[in-house]
């Protein structure tokens, strides 16, 4: 018998071209994800079954709201003439205590570089709570999910 391969999941941004991520199994609980040439790595806590190698999906979750915000901040600063030095941002999250799984709440918090003006502060914020990745939880993609099974020889 052959498993299914997984399928690519395809986002269709609005206005352009699709984009692809493919996702394949990568022994125990490890998975591999290549975008663009670029692979990343997922994998579970030991406690959960995995071998701890790797982030597990909900925490680049939380990773790709964080450096969506980093990067906006860090286009902000730059548009103004200030340095990046010193921009951070910290984030924690808390997972829902009852079904269905999902994160609850996220907290971010945005360190800026010394000597960020007062006066920028309400922009900034504004800046960096329109990034792509905030503005899809505020208003989420429709999600199609079809599983490709190739069935099992007599």
């Amino acid at each position: 018998s052959t498993c299914a391969r997984p399928t690519a999941l395809q986002s269709h941004p609005e206005g352009g071209s699709a984009s692809r991520v493919v996702v394949e199994h990568n022994t125990v609980t490890k998975y591999l994800a290549t975008v663009r040439g670029h692979e990343v790595r997922v994998d579970q806590p030991l406690a959960a079954g995995g071998t701890d190698e790797a982030p597990t999906p909900v925490e680049l979750f939380v990773v790709s709201l964080a450096t969506c915000v980093a990067y906006y901040a860090g286009r902000y600063l730059d548009r103004h003439g200030l340095s990046r030095a010193g921009l951070a941002v910290h984030a924690e999250y808390r997972k829902a205590d009852r079904p269905p799984a999902r994160i609850a709440s996220i907290q971010l918090r945005v360190i800026v570089p010394a000597g960020l003006p007062t006066g920028m502060v309400k922009p900034l914020h504004a800046v960096v709570s329109d990034c792509t990745v905030h503005n899809t939880l505020r208003e989420p993609p429709t999600v199609d999910i079809q599983i490709d099974a190739e069935p099992m020889p007599d």
